[in-house]
């Protein structure tokens, strides 16, 4: 570790998490600013789909996983009423941003990295040596992003897609039992507060019966969060630093590759921030090298899931997307393929 040149990293969610344990296991100091603390839990689908062997290897992030539920199929549902199920082409993993950020949190502390919450980081975003994972980029178009856990909730499927008015909710389950609730909306005028805002926004989208079955459920209050959702941003961050997470780029939350592009893209800032640390190119080469990999590998998934993300929003595609299902032309192994 000495000579080797500090690496900050601004928020502590899974990619800031994830990056920052593999450096500090490469020998490379690190400081990771989070402005909350652990464990807490994150408005997010808990659904991690196309995460790949390689990638779990080179961050060492298998041990982590322990525990997570496997999901092999999925149904959509369009106003309640089931399309025909369909087979996840590979296995996707449930587990709660609960569980999961606690643990990489812990590891990276044990490994003697400087974990530093409830703390903003000092000085300005863009600085040679800082990496931002700070979250979604704040452009576009924003809705609103709800969740919650619930217990004793019978699905259909290992994963259910809910179709609603300007709105969709995903439910699965996490290493807990417990069933994920997360949706996006646009937004509306509610009269509920809190929890109570769920079954309000699923009403008002034309999702009584799922709200029906929510609220006779066990719902987990304590495990409610509320986000703002950015849908249409299909650009990168500005190229000024590394980027990382949702700082880099979001992608629609339909396709579950969130946090599976999360971890890939901390894992293609891996070389070229040790190859900085280590003082072998500098901070700009560092940033170029980043950012070209980022999107040799991200552009054409992303460019994709913002086409495909309309058919999940809007009342007609809805439709035509339930006509291709059930008559079972949807390229569906197609899009999975193209979206990893």
């Amino acid at each position: 570790m000495k000579g080797a040149r500090q690496i900050e990293i601004v928020g502590g969610g899974l990619a800031g998490l994830a990056a920052g344990l593999a450096l500090r296991r490469a020998g490379v100091p690190v400081t990771i600013y989070e402005a909350n603390g652990y464990p807490r839990h994150r408005v997010c689908g808990e659904f991690i789909s196309g995460l790949d062997g390689g990638t779990t290897a080179n961050l060492g992030f298998g041990e982590f996983l322990a525990g997570a539920r496997p999901h092999r199929g999925v149904t959509y549902h369009l106003r309640g009423r089931p399309l025909r199920p369909l087979a996840i082409p590979r296995v996707a993993w449930g587990i709660s941003r609960h569980t999961l950020d606690a643990r990489v949190a812990r590891a990276f502390a044990e490994a003697g990295g400087d974990l530093r919450t409830h703390t903003r980081a000092p000085g300005g975003e863009a600085r040679p040596g800082r990496v931002l994972a700070t979250g979604r980029c704040r452009r576009g178009r924003f809705w609103v992003g709800l969740k919650v856990h619930v217990y004793n909730l019978k699905l259909v499927n290992d994963f259910e897609i809910h179709l609603g008015d300007r709105a969709y909710v995903g439910l699965s389950r996490v290493e807990s039992s417990a069933v994920n609730v997360c949706g996006i909306f646009h937004r509306r005028e509610v009269a509920g507060r809190g929890v109570a805002l769920v079954c309000d926004y699923l009403r008002a989208c034309g999702l009584a019966k799922l709200a029906e079955r929510i609220a006779g459920a066990d719902v987990d209050a304590q495990s409610f969060c509320v986000s703002a959702a950015t849908l249409r941003d299909t650009g990168f961050g500005p190229p000024d630093t590394v980027r990382i997470g949702d700082a880099m780029a979001t992608i629609p939350p339909f396709t579950g590759n969130g946090l599976a592009m999360a971890l890939q893209g901390a894992e293609l800032a891996l070389a070229p921030l040790k190859a900085y640390a280590f003082g072998e190119v500098p901070w700009e080469e560092c940033v170029r090298r980043t950012a070209a990999a980022q999107r040799l590998r991200f552009r054409r998934r992303l460019l994709l899931a913002h086409l495909i993300h309309p058919f999940l929003l809007e009342r007609r595609r809805q439709a035509c997307l339930a006509l291709l299902v059930g008559l079972r032309l949807l390229p569906f192994r197609a899009f999975y393929a193209a979206l990893r």
